[in-house]
């Protein structure tokens, strides 16, 4: 019977639409199941076969459960603000909302073509005001919140008034910018502004002069994982470090939490490594130096107080406000001048640089407070002001880094760590070693040493022992139009946050979304863009007065706020009273599983669980963590092809003549290649572009052979595949298992479409199984013990390979049973209805098809899957080879409930070894019962 793949698909995803399969109910009292995709950005290009392959393997395991009897959550929405709307916009005046409508519109067609069984009753956008009026909320309850150290969690800001009002600042123990000290008193008297700038030291959300990657061509603030290479990640413009007024987000406060969170995940170990390392927890001492000439002080960290008598200079990050004041006249031309390369540098570039050494004398000294001795004082890139102090005591002797820099400005290293190495020319950077040169600290290990002079430290009243963390608080504000607007207003200079009444403060219409003349960001661009006190309402801008109307904030929210916590809102998206019921949040709980790439690491999954734990901290959901499980799925690779320009020449030279030639390698689009061969369509090449149409071409056997090879699947390589093309060809479910049948979900895995022909097969062959000729024809038979065995077999594996996410070997046991049943010529009910439960998780529509003509007029979805019963799986009989002196002589089967004795006795009385024993007796018989019979003569 002629499997007709796009008449079954159209035919059973319009039964699942109109139908609503896949809509998730709240009530029931089933267990609850939530998987999860990481969120997409739906971007202009749409989909191509890469991004499926998470999806895929979210869906299987979403159907696996509802099969299960789980009442499954498997929803969808969009990531939909971001850069490259608003630089469309910025190009062509296309209102953003338009350009993303349009992209949405493009994914969900894709993504349903595909047959994923999402509830898309709760789609979310992170760009639509209903959702982001709850963003906004987060927002203004973290302004609302400090982090009380002493009960380990965000409290209300009216804790803290309360604690000020009673005690002052005594007793306080929180995360804070600055050490403040006053009495309750002094709170008492002082005025308003006052008070809200005082609050600004604690609060969650807080506004404060920061450091940040600026990057003029796009006139926004960007991420340090928005950057590479010293350039935007989008239009790869110059970014320059730039000191700002900013909103932050106080997630150093969660450092210690977020870390000891990762014990209880299960996640992939590089993720925990990369978090670990990104949190960079430390443990030893502050000390503070003084500096010769001077009543400032330089306040260091240090991780190696044990090392503080093999300081022999110190080093600033360019930024440190320090740098200015003790900066000498004749230094102060050189400093400048660093100071402006720096800031051409982002952060992670700095960090990742180690084999430049670059920096500039200051002129000042400070003094060992140990030694006595004078420190010069350099500043260098290596030293970040956000990590620490922005200042490091440098032991050159003992740090590879420091050892370089004194090697190259020709500065004192001098050994204080036991060792036979020169360290003039090496560092000497281990822990294992006794302390030598150190006074007091002589002869002491690593540990002791420590411990000794962090006490040391702690009498003398200059420091003492402490932990820190690499990770800083996260900025918050970005310069741009396409993004949440931050419901904050200015009045005598200080933010207060809207009423939540008023929410969603909505982006306003503007002429452009450049940045204003003055350099305001694009929103002051609006002319209804002020904040109406008295009336709570926004109002036109030239009515601002600073008395009753006033300026809104003109930053918006950056690309994570959104997506640090979609996941809550998919649990009740339509209510508008709440972000999501107490009791619904209750029931869905965490995401018990989580897909998505490894590249967000540090960036949305930090984010995520901050605001998570923030959430459960101040009473609105019940888990620290928000995602169980998670897998990172590899990527599929795309296979690009090339030609060979010749140099200086619009000729192009086949692959295997190149080596002749000065040639330049050329992408082409692979869809400009005959079929599935890797041969040019020399015509087609020459209509792709206009400076391709007088193209000449060198062939070899008359064909012009391109060069292939597998990259990272990119418009810009020109090997995208497109999935709809494949759909169109071989079917989803042809897509959805190849995908799977590619090999494991987490490796990196070459595309090829000319495999698809193969499952394509196997398809056809599993849809014939059902069909006598051209007549659909199951039989009520009894099925064989075989067929049972086969039927029990695939159960057995399917179900440990999804539950280990080893979903390519599922594909692999379908097509074995498959074939194993074909050769039984089985028809079975009893076998080919289950067959096509097991195998529906993988290939929706084809199974659906299947049972509706085997007569059922429910949805396979919900069907339980079948049950392993093992008795079907023990063997009756075992085919034993009989082994003469070493070498098989021939086979017999017999009853697998034999004893070794009884096989032993059997084998004996069989003719054939009555011929090859000629009347002798056997020398020794061994019996390995269930495999083998050695006989030796």
């Amino acid at each position: 019977m002629f499997y007709d793949h796009q008449q079954i698909e159209k035919k059973w995803q319009k039964y699942w639409e109109d139908n609503q399969t896949y809509k998730t109910s709240n009530n029931t009292d089933k267990p609850k199941f939530y998987v999860l995709d990481m969120f997409p950005y739906p971007s202009g290009a749409g989909l191509h076969v890469g991004h499926p392959l998470g999806y895929i393997a979210s869906d299987i395991y979403a159907r696996y459960k509802r099969h299960q009897g789980f009442n499954v959550l498997h929803p969808v929405g969009y990531d939909s603000f971001g850069l490259p709307a608003e630089q469309y916009a910025i190009q062509t005046g296309t209102h953003p909302a338009i350009t993303t409508e349009q992209n949405i519109t493009r994914y969900e067609e894709q993504l349903r073509k595909i047959g994923f069984s999402f509830d898309w009753s709760r789609e979310v956008r992170t760009s639509d005001a209903s959702y982001y009026k709850w963003t906004q909320w987060i927002f203004i309850e973290l302004f609302h919140s400090w982090y009380n150290k002493n009960t380990d969690k965000a409290e209300s800001i009216g804790t803290l008034i309360k604690h000020f009002e009673e005690k002052g600042t005594e007793g306080l123990n929180a995360n804070q910018n600055d050490e403040l000290n006053f009495t309750s008193e002094e709170w008492k008297s002082a005025s308003e502004i006052d008070k809200e700038d005082i609050l600004l030291n604690y609060r969650l959300a807080y506004r404060a002069e920061t450091t940040v990657n600026w990057c003029p061509a796009l006139g926004t603030v960007l991420a340090n994982d928005e950057i590479k290479d010293g350039k935007s990640e989008r239009g790869g413009f110059p970014v320059f470090q730039k000191k700002m007024m900013q909103w932050s987000m106080r997630i150093s406060a969660y450092s210690e939490r977020l870390l000891q969170g990762l014990k209880t995940l299960d996640w992939p170990q590089p993720l925990k490594d990369s978090q670990e390392y990104w949190i960079g927890k430390s443990q030893g001492a502050q000390v503070r130096f003084n500096i010769d000439g001077h009543d400032e002080i330089v306040e260091v960290f240090t991780t190696r107080p044990d090392t503080i008598f093999g300081a022999t200079f110190m080093v600033l990050a360019p930024e440190n406000p320090l740098v200015e004041t003790i900066t000498t006249a004749e230094q102060k031309a050189e400093v400048d001048t660093y100071i402006e390369e720096t800031s051409k540098k982002t952060e992670r570039d700095r960090m990742s640089d180690v084999k430049n050494v670059s920096g500039a004398f200051t002129g000042s000294y400070a003094i060992n407070p140990f030694s006595g001795e004078k420190m010069p004082i350099y500043i260098s890139d290596y030293v970040l002001m956000g990590y620490g102090t922005g200042a490091v005591m440098a032991v050159p002797a003992h740090d590879e880094r420091d050892h370089r820099f004194a090697k190259k400005f020709n500065l004192e290293i001098k050994k204080v760590v036991e060792t036979e190495e020169d360290i003039q020319e090496k560092s000497f950077d281990s822990k294992t070693s006794v302390c030598v040169n150190s006074d007091f600290l002589n002869g002491l290990n690593y540990d002791e040493a420590k411990s000794l002079m962090i006490d040391a430290i702690e009498k003398k009243g200059i420091g003492h022992g402490t932990t820190n963390y690499r990770q800083r608080d996260a900025i918050f504000s970005r310069q741009r139009y396409w993004g949440e607007p931050v419901p904050i207003y200015y009045k005598d200079g200080m933010p207060y946050t809207l009423p939540t009444s008023a929410l969603p403060l909505e982006l306003p219409e503007v002429e452009k979304y450049l940045p204003t003349e003055d350099g305001d960001p694009p929103l002051g661009n609006s002319k209804t863009f002020a904040w109406d006190e008295a009336n709570q309402k926004v109002v036109a801008t030239d009515l601002i007065d600073d008395k009753t109307i006033f300026p809104l904030e003109l930053s918006t929210m950056p690309g994570w706020a959104g997506s640090s916590w979609y996941f809550l809102r998919y649990m009740d998206p339509n209510n508008g009273e709440v972000f999501a019921n107490k009791n619904l949040s209750d029931y869905w709980g965490q995401v018990d599983l989580y897909i998505g790439g490894s590249e967000h690491a540090t960036g949305h999954l930090l984010y995520s669980r901050f605001w998570n734990m923030f959430m459960k901290d101040r009473g609105y959901i019940n888990n620290d963590e928000p995602f169980q499980k998670l897998i990172n799925q590899g990527m599929i690779l795309g296979m690009s092809a090339f030609v060979y320009r010749i140099d200086g020449t619009n000729q192009y030279v086949s692959k295997n003549l190149a080596k002749d030639y000065t040639t330049q390698e050329i992408h082409v689009d692979v869809s400009l290649l005959k079929g599935t061969s890797d041969e040019l369509d020399t015509e087609a090449f020459k209509s792709w572009r206009p400076d391709y149409a007088d193209a000449e071409f060198i062939l070899e056997d008359g064909k012009y052979i391109t060069g292939r090879e597998v990259e990272k699947m990119s418009k810009s390589k020109y090997n995208v595949v497109n999935p709809d093309d494949i759909c169109n060809e071989y079917g989803a479910d042809g897509l959805r298992l190849y995908e799977m049948f590619l090999g494991p979900l987490e490796q990196s895995k070459p595309w090829n479409t000319q495999g698809l022909s193969g499952v394509y097969g196997f398809l056809k062959k599993f849809w014939n199984l059902y069909f006598n000729g051209e007549v659909f024809e199951v039989s009520d038979e009894e099925p064989t013990k075989a067929e049972y065995k086969v039927l029990h077999t695939l159960i057995k594996k399917v179900v440990y390979d999804i539950e280990n996410f080893s979903f390519n070997t599922s594909v692999s046991s379908f097509m074995i049973a498959v074939n194993e049943l074909q050769k039984l010529k089985c028809n079975k009910r009893n076998i080919l209805e289950p067959l096509a439960v097991i195998i529906s998780p993988y290939a929706p529509h084809i199974c659906e098809e299947l049972w509706s003509l085997l007569g059922n007029k429910e949805s396979i979805e919900f069907e339980r899957f079948p049950i392993l019963d093992e008795n079907y799986l023990i063997e009756d009989e075992i085919e034993y080879p009989v082994s003469v002196n070493g070498k098989m002589k021939f086979k017999i089967a017999l009853p697998a409930t034999l004893s070794a004795k009884e096989v032993e006795d059997l084998v004996l009385q069989n003719d054939k070894m009555g011929m090859l024993l000629e009347g002798k007796t056997p020398k020794k018989i061994i019996v390995v019962p269930k495999k083998i019979v050695n006989i030796v003569i």
